[in-house]
This record gives structure tokens, sequence and C-alpha cells, in this order.
């Protein structure tokens, strides 16, 4: 059964990129996109917190919010201010975090490639099995919630 979620929630993986294009990913491509993002952060069992948080179970998480992490003040303002991570608000961050969430204290550029995106989202919802995509009002954007804070 927690396969079948896995698989069912990877099917799910989807990006809201600059464009608002949908984009599916490949979880097997993210696992390999995911290595850009490994020196600072961990995922899997027994992940630990680095440079970064852990990533596991980030989609659902307020931002900001990983128990034992320090982050910067910027980061935990967008959280209390509703900053969710699903896919089309963590599609903005990885294209440009700075531009995101200004103040941020992630030093990564960005990933300029939707489909580098969306693969990397795929990866990290298999590691998100308690996330459960949220069904918009009547088919209506739920963006203007996604935002953080000014």
């Amino acid at each position: 059964m927690k396969k079948s979620i896995l698989a069912l929630t990877a099917a799910l993986a989807v990006s809201f990129a600059a464009g608002g294009a949908l984009a599916a990913g490949d979880a097997e491509a993210g696992k390999a996109e995911f290595k850009k993002c490994a020196a600072c952060h961990a995922v899997g069992e027994g992940a630990t917190n680095r440079v970064g948080p852990v990533l596991n179970d980030v989609f659902g998480r307020v931002a900001g919010t990983f128990e034992g992490y320090k982050y910067s003040q910027a980061m935990v303002d967008a959280g209390a201010g509703g900053l969710v991570w699903k896919p089309e608000t963590m599609a903005k961050f990885l294209h440009k975090p700075k531009d995101f969430v200004p103040g941020t204290k992630m030093s990564f550029a960005g990933l300029p490639k939707e489909d580098a995106i969306a693969n990397l989202e795929a990866y990290l919802l298999t590691l998100s099995p308690n996330y459960v995509p949220e069904a918009p009002a009547d088919g209506a954007s739920s963006e203007a919630s996604s935002a953080p804070a000014q």
C-alpha cells in the first residue's frame, strides 16, 4: 500500500513554474538532479540537518519550521505569513530562491529549466508520503495563498 501511495504521489508531481505550464516530473531524473542539493540537504532514513534542513516530508511543511534547523528570519517570516511547500511554491523557490524569499540564507542560484524543477519535485514527493495535494476550490488557483509575506 505504501509503495502505491508513493507511486501515486510521484505521479502527481507537477510544476507551475514561471510560465504557469504544467510539467509532469520524472522521479528517477529528479534523484539525479538532487545531487546539486546533496551538499547542503539530506534525505532518507537517518537524514540530519546540514547547511540546509532535511528535506524528508518537505511537501506540506510550513516554511521555516523543520525542528532543529536554524532558518533565516526571512524564511521564518515567510512561513508565519502562510508559505507552505507544495509543488507550485517549491517550483517558484527552486527557480530563484532569493527572488521568492528575499533574505533567505540559501545560496543556491536556482534551477533555470522547468523540467529539472519538475523532476526534482517528483523525487522530493517520493520522500513526502504524508503530503496530500489540495484540491483547488471550484477550479481556481490557490496561488494567492501560497505567496510568502513580503
